[in-house]
């Protein structure tokens, strides 16, 4: 009998190490399992916004961005100012952008020939003035007056949208111009205002009026047969299809109208 119990008081440490140990390894085993499941989360939202945008519309957008990053945190709008022929042509050329914002639908059509827009939206209209220095020392008073060889003028390329509007409007008036320098974009054509190079340029009437005292606007009657119209549209390969759509919508909604008048654009 002594014999007997001596060996169960043996064996049963033995077992209940060895149950132990066996239910340490399965509990181990399903540590490791859960620890090396992958996590699922859902994607990141895109966190910037790309804008490409006609020169004219510098000032109004930088405002408009502000405007847009306050009410949307953490987002950042970057902007691609310039020319919206050049604009348009970076476009189609694969540059990656949210919304396209042009001064002229004939280069908005460049990007949805491309299949690279959906239908864009006039948002607001401009037109030209003569832009002279704040003393005006050619005196000029009207549009005759630049094509009179001692008055050195500075015009857009025809290829954009300014230059084509400039030759819009003197075709209208019967007048002939011969430029001493033809420009990429509205602003480097008032610049050379702004800096004395030249005598006169034809620039938008919001150019004109954000450069405040530097350059003094004449205004023309020929300015109403080439107002050009202002296409927004987001583009179809946005990688922030979300942000481009609210961008557009904050463009078209009263508060944009409200910046882009008090500019000196005219409401579409």
């Amino acid at each position: 009998m002594l014999k007997r119990l001596t060996r169960w008081a043996v064996a049963a440490p033995v077992a209940l190490a060895l149950v132990t140990g066996l239910s340490a390894c399965g509990s181990g085993d399903s540590g490791a399992a859960a620890t090396a499941a992958p996590s699922s989360s859902a994607p990141a939202a895109p966190t910037s916004l790309t804008v490409f945008a006609a020169a004219s519309l510098t000032e109004t957008f930088t405002e408009l961005g502000k405007t847009f990053e306050a009410a949307n945190p953490g987002v950042k709008v970057t902007f691609n100012f310039g020319s919206s022929a050049t604009l348009a042509q970076q476009i189609t050329q694969g540059a990656p952008a949210d919304v396209f914002a042009a001064a002229s639908p004939a280069t908005m059509k460049t990007v949805t020939d491309a299949s690279l827009a959906g239908a864009p939206t006039t948002f607001v209209r401009n037109k030209l003035e003569i832009a002279v220095p704040a003393d005006n020392p050619a005196k000029v008073d009207d549009l005759k007056d630049l094509t009179d060889p001692k008055v050195k003028v500075a015009l857009c390329a025809e290829q954009v949208p300014c230059g084509a509007a400039a030759t819009k409007a003197l075709d209208a008036a019967g007048l002939k111009v011969t430029p001493v320098t033809l420009e990429q974009d509205v602003k480097a054509t008032l610049t050379k205002v702004e800096l004395g190079e030249v005598d006169a340029a034809l620039v938008y009437k919001t150019d004109v009026l954000s450069a405040g005292g530097k350059v003094t606007g004449i205004d023309f009657p020929e300015a109403d047969k080439a107002i050009n119209d202002y296409p927004i549209a987001a583009l179809s390969k946005a990688p922030a299809p979300d942000l481009a759509k609210k961008f557009v919508d904050l463009v078209l909604s009263q508060q944009g109208k409200d910046v882009l008048v008090k500019a000196g654009f005219e409401a579409a």
